[in-house]
């Protein structure tokens, strides 16, 4: 290393010769001209061919006859991914030198410079173009057509729709520009019309021997939530979700895929035949044609729900084979209930046929009639006098409405719940869901009908109450009720009688309050209207009306011509006398 410090140029080097790359006695303008003769002339922002020498995935480098090649990126040839080394390109010249000496071309530029041209000029011969389909946007794709951007819409992609519009990116297809928009240089090109240009000599053929009943085989094209669209090889028709099967379809993905071929009978087609109803369950026998003829009312089948109601439920006996529940044959009892309180969809059932209507297709079915009905044998269950426990269902001024068990209900009058108790409403003596004993009174089994009593289960105690209430007896009481008319008092011995306002006055002259214990007297008693009047007033007010009146009456009498004789036959010094009477009728008062 130390040699190379030492290193000295050569006195005589032609550094003019070095710089200049000519040779030692040679004529530097004849070079000069030589070199520039074999050269293509180039000029800036021009539009010239070039040939590809040399090809990768990032840069394509073009040789245009220049002292320098051009490198443009590759991805201004996506839309030809068959370039190779040896092809013609048009370039367009940016720059003859860059800073580097390098030339600078853009194939994209070349394009676009033609591109207008081209497009229209593709446009206005129904010309077949090819693209590049660069990505995905909203409603379709982007195209790269001669190095313009156009929009392919999804719709016009395929003849079938497409759901995966992915598979088709980085793909080159042909396709024919069908809108070009000058003020915005918008191009809209579509690939299914090469397609669909195929199939309209087709299609044409097909529609022209259109017949309803004809078979066709055709491809599931779409499947909506009301039915199955399907390709007959050009022309769709529709099977209505009421067609696909005999029986029930809630979605058609359970009786069909996409991309499937399959067998359709035509059903019926518009005058135009641009509208076609499609049948596939048609294809096959009508179930009700292949039920068991032996199948008659009162037999038993069984089933699965597939419909329900609020008036019943269907039930599938067979595929394609229904028959109606009504909510009203789903119970004995009387009370009209929702269908969804008994069944519930795919629910394994027993039932009875109660009507059977092979010509209307039509079949109604029960289940209460798999067991007895309770009414047949009322009087044997349910015997007059016979005592039960019932649950509460409804009120109604009138009475309390019961449930014996399902299907006997019976009414308990307002007037049988007690005895001793005046009941304004039901409800100050049950509630909706409680349960309470009950005798049976009376049965009506014609219109099934049961009268049923709660007081009944205890002794009427107005019998002993007959006794005990006498017309002048005198009971302790209990203020349970206050009114304007009067008071309601309940008796210490059970009994509950009514006194008036002016019964209710105590001794003090004040009125009885709420809740107060007084004694009572009975001033009348009806056995037959379970009344009791009553008086607090009475048991005061007599005591003085006997007694205290009477004595003061008495002694009044008799002390007037007492004092009337005294007086007129004695002195003054009888004073000791006058004083003597009047102490014992102060006494006697």
């Amino acid at each position: 290393m130390s040699d190379f410090k030492n290193v000295q140029p050569l006195a005589d080097f032609n550094w003019d010769e070095f710089e200049n790359g000519t040779n030692a006695g040679s004529n530097i303008d004849d070079i000069q001209k030589a070199y520039d003769e074999t050269l293509n002339k180039v000029t800036e922002h021009q539009v010239v061919e070039g040939t590809v020498i040399s090809a990768d995935k990032k840069e394509v480098i073009v040789n245009i006859g220049y002292k320098s090649d051009g490198i443009i990126p590759a991805s201004e040839f996506r839309y030809n991914p068959d370039l190779k080394v040896g092809d013609k390109v048009e370039v367009y010249v940016e720059n003859q030198e860059d800073k580097k000496g390098q030339l600078v071309l853009s194939h994209k530029k070349a394009r676009l410079a033609k591109s207008w041209d081209r497009v229209n000029e593709a446009l206005a011969n129904d010309e077949v173009i090819q693209g590049y389909i660069k990505c995905r946007t909203k409603g379709g794709m982007i195209v790269d057509v001669f190095g313009i951007e156009a929009f392919l819409p999804g719709s016009q992609i395929d003849v079938h729709p497409i759901r995966d519009y992915d598979v088709f990116v980085g793909k080159t297809m042909e396709f024919k520009i069908v809108k070009i928009n000058q003020e915005f240089r918008n191009v809209v090109v579509s690939h299914k019309a090469l397609i669909e240009a195929e199939l309209e000599a087709q299609k044409k053929d097909i529609i022209s021997k259109l017949e309803k009943g004809q078979v066709l085989e055709g491809t599931v094209k779409n499947i909506t939530s009301y039915g199955v669209f399907v390709d007959l090889g050009g022309v769709d028709g529709l099977i209505h979700i009421t067609d696909l099967s005999w029986g029930r379809v809630n979605d058609p993905h359970e009786v069909v895929q996409l991309d499937q071929k399959i067998n359709v009978v035509i059903l019926d087609f518009d005058d135009e035949k641009k509208r076609i109803a499609l049948g596939l369950k048609q294809l096959t026998p009508h179930p009700w044609d292949a039920l068991d003829a032996d199948l008659k009312v009162g037999d038993h089948v069984k089933g699965k729900v597939v419909v329900i109601a609020d008036y019943g439920a269907f039930v599938e006996i067979a595929p394609g084979v229904e028959g109606l529940i009504h909510v009203s044959e789903m119970s004995w009892s009387q009370h009209l209930r929702s269908a969804q309180e008994f069944l519930h969809v795919g629910d394994e059932v027993e039932a009875v046929i109660l009507t059977l209507d092979r010509n209307e297709r039509k079949m109604s079915l029960g289940i209460k009639q798999l067991k007895e009905d309770p009414w047949e044998t009322i009087e044997v269950k349910y015997p007059v006098g016979s005592k039960h426990t019932a649950k509460v269902r409804n009120f109604t001024n009138f009475g309390i409405f019961v449930e014996l068990e399902e299907g006997v209900d019976g009414l308990i009058h307002i007037s049988d719940l007690s005895w001793t108790k005046k009941v304004k409403h039901p409800s100050e003596f049950t509630h909706v869901g409680a349960d309470i004993d009950v005798v049976v009174l009376e049965i009506d089994k014609e219109n099934r009908r049961l009268s049923l009593g709660h007081k009944q289960l205890e002794e009427n105690p107005w019998d002993k109450y007959e006794e005990i209430y006498t017309p002048g007896s005198v009971h302790n009481g209990k203020i349970t009720e206050l009114m304007d008319k009067g008071a309601v008092i309940t008796l210490d011995e059970g009994g509950e009688g009514f006194a008036t306002p002016k019964h209710l006055v105590k001794e003090d002259g004040t009125q009885v309050q709420l809740g107060e214990e007084l004694p009572f007297k009975v001033i009348e008693f009806v056995k037959d209207t379970k009344r009791i009047i009553l008086s607090h007033s009475r048991t005061f007010e007599q005591g003085k009306d006997e007694v205290k009146p009477a004595r003061k009456h008495t002694a009044k009498k008799e002390a007037a011509p007492a004092i009337n004789n005294v007086a007129a036959s004695t002195t003054l010094g009888d004073i000791d006398a006058l004083a003597a009477l009047k102490a014992k009728m102060e006494k006697g008062e």
